[in-house]
């Protein structure tokens, strides 16, 4: 394979290097309220070669009672995990959902935290694969292993102890990735608590895509970025949603449009609501 793809691949870019042996294929699909389903669907119909990652056991740790929904999983573990998938520093990965990236693009990020960049987002996932008839199959499927070497890049995430500081600091841009309901305190359908975090704007991660679920052209998606971030587009830019998930996507997007100095923080809302001390902005001081 001469091209290598680090943020969204086209369905039928990948189509041509299906069979290459340097591409891991990885279906994410994952249900917050029904955590068993994803993989129950994924062997009713997957991609060919594609092999399942569980959001909850393969990409989050262990909760504590201090912990976000989805912490990371300890160093080792992950390494073991990707080594197991055959993953290795010449591997092309690919990940996609039924959801158009959203669960996804938390391993998209993962790998690349890991320090691994050649991985791309299907762009469009699973839905758009099915609706151009290209090939799918049952089952299960494994790869040989393979040795994966990574680091953690700690530059890439933010912590709950450096977001107390960042709210009330000048220099930051604070984006929330849930939908405007839940960044409003309207409505909250997972987590205890609703609101949002101090000073944040919003920025829902399905605003990144079309109404067919593919990436919104270059162009478009700069100047949403840029309108949203208006005098702010320079500052550094930490992304949240619920658990450190949906907003990957996010960083996604904002890679594939060249937007600098950007971070999840990682235990997201679900993690800001754990200490009580915690200031909660809602609808009534809507920004």
């Amino acid at each position: 394979m001469k091209k290598s793809f680090s943020n969204f691949i086209k369905i039928e870019d990948l189509l041509e290097i299906l069979n290459d042996s340097d591409v891991i294929i990885i279906d994410c699909r994952f249900d917050l309220l029904n955590p068993a389903w994803g993989f129950e669907d994924y062997l009713k119909g997957h991609l060919p070669g594609a092999i399942y990652a569980d959001l909850d056991n393969d990409l989050s740790g262990k909760l504590s009672e201090h912990t976000g929904r989805h912490p990371l999983p300890e160093p080792e573990f992950f390494i073991n995990t990707c080594s197991n998938w055959g993953i290795d520093q010449s591997k092309q990965v690919v990940v996609y959902d039924t959801t158009f990236g959203s669960y996804a693009a938390r391993l998209w990020w993962m790998l690349r935290y890991f320090g691994h960049r050649k991985v791309a987002l299907l762009d469009g996932g699973f839905t758009n694969w099915i609706q151009a008839g290209f090939p799918v199959v049952s089952g299960t499927y494994s790869n040989e292993p393979a040795e994966f070497i990574g680091i953690p890049d700690n530059s890439l995430l933010v912590t709950t102890n450096e977001m107390e500081s960042i709210i009330s600091r000048d220099g930051y841009t604070i984006i929330d990735a849930r939908s405007n309901e839940r960044y409003r305190g309207i409505e909250e359908p997972i987590d205890k608590i609703a609101g949002r975090i101090p000073s944040s704007i919003n920025f829902f991660h399905q605003n990144n895509l079309d109404p067919q679920g593919t990436l919104l052209p270059y162009e478009t998606l700069r100047l949403k970025y840029c309108q949203l971030l208006g005098n702010q587009i320079d500052n550094e830019k930490i992304v949240y949603c619920g658990s450190g998930v949906t907003s990957c996507l996010n960083i996604a997007v904002m890679n594939h449009i060249n937007l600098s100095n950007t971070r999840l923080y990682l235990g997201s809302w679900s993690e800001w609501i754990q200490n009580p001390d915690h200031p909660i902005a809602k609808e009534s001081s809507f920004i």
